[in-house]
């Protein structure tokens, strides 16, 4: 899942754009910020969750481990508690991978074209 690159330069994510990010209903992400300890957006005078880029990435994490793995959300907590680099390298490759996918998809389409 890639961020969006026109809003990379801020800050600060608000709920509705992480959910956009990675179409996932606002709920879910406050459902996993109980149960990952891990990811703790900032909130403002007002209560509304300040996503930095690093909870962005804690969720990217948990999101590739429980959409991307289909595991449960405590073999996934567990893993990111006893082999967070592990499973943080694992999430990298799968990003790369998927990368190259739809890398490979799009080059398909354009030769597609040219026949």
């Amino acid at each position: 899942m890639a961020l969006n690159t026109n809003k990379e330069l801020k800050q600060f994510y608000s709920i509705a754009e992480v959910s956009e990010m990675f179409s996932l209903p606002a709920s879910l992400l406050r459902y996993w910020e109980k149960e990952f300890p891990t990811i703790h957006p900032r909130k403002s005078s007002n209560g509304q969750r300040l996503y930095t880029k690093e909870d962005i990435e804690e969720i990217r994490l948990v999101y590739d481990l429980v959409k991307g793995r289909n595991m449960k959300l405590a073999a996934a907590r567990e893993l990111i508690t006893q082999n967070r680099e592990g499973a943080k390298n694992s999430s990298d490759l799968l990003q790369r991978m998927l990368s190259v996918r739809e890398q490979l998809i799009a080059l398909k389409k354009e030769l597609d074209g040219l026949n």
